[in-house]
């Protein structure tokens, strides 16, 4: 993004800093009775077209991008300690051309989902893991964001992963940050997701499933 400190940063700092309730449960979306209504949405270039749909009786967000950046986020603070574990489904419905992520120039994602620990009145120590499908690392990737090395990258699925098929992930994310990071992180703030092209100018769709936290 042409932004200093990424999206995933700079939405934390564009949030309140207010507390919130920890979580009493592990469901971050319920798209099959709420849709988007339980979503707040920030732009970094112009709006994302993100619709609650159903695909093959599954309910879905559909997120289209056409030269745009906005995200979907929630507000909730979950206790990695009880539910570690980001459940999560997506299918690529047009995915991009090979770009290099690790620029500036190609900071674009067809699909990508986030958590972030906010860091309060001091917001250096705010931090974010972006669990992308890449457009040419391999899968198993990590990279710093081209913007701040507080976001990290993690290439879950790769241009190799077929699109028009339904993924289903599960990622321990108290143990990733203790390996991006090196620290150990008990709660997290924010769950995210965005489709991306405002750096490329192309246009990719995604299909996103709903997310929760397992033990």
């Amino acid at each position: 993004m042409k932004i200093a400190l990424g999206n995933a940063l700079l939405l934390t700092v564009s949030l309140s800093l207010a507390t919130v309730a920890i979580a009493n449960q592990a469901r971050v979306s319920n798209i099959a009775m709420l849709g988007l209504s339980e979503w707040d949405e920030h732009s970094f270039k112009g709006n994302t077209d993100y619709r609650a749909t159903q695909l093959d009786g599954t309910p879905v967000i559909h997120a289209i991008s056409n030269g745009t950046a906005s995200g979907l986020y929630k507000k909730i603070r979950v206790d990695l300690n009880e539910t570690p574990y980001l459940n999560w489904q997506w299918q690529l419905e047009k995915g991009l051309q090979e770009l290099d992520e690790e620029s500036k120039a190609g900071d674009d994602y067809s699909a990508r989902v986030y958590v972030i620990r906010e860091g309060g009145l001091l917001p250096w120590r705010t931090k974010a893991i972006n669990y992308v499908w890449s457009s040419r690392e391999l899968a198993g990737s990590v990279w710093s964001n081209a913007f701040t090395d507080r976001s990290q990258m993690i290439a879950v699925r790769s241009a190799s992963d077929v699109a028009g098929m339904m993924y289903r992930e599960k990622r321990n994310v108290r143990a990733d940050f203790k390996q991006l990071f090196g620290e150990a992180v008990r709660y997290v703030d924010v769950v995210a997701i965005m489709t991306d092209t405002d750096n490329s100018g192309l246009q990719a769709s995604a299909y996103y499933g709903e997310l929760y936290f397992t033990q």
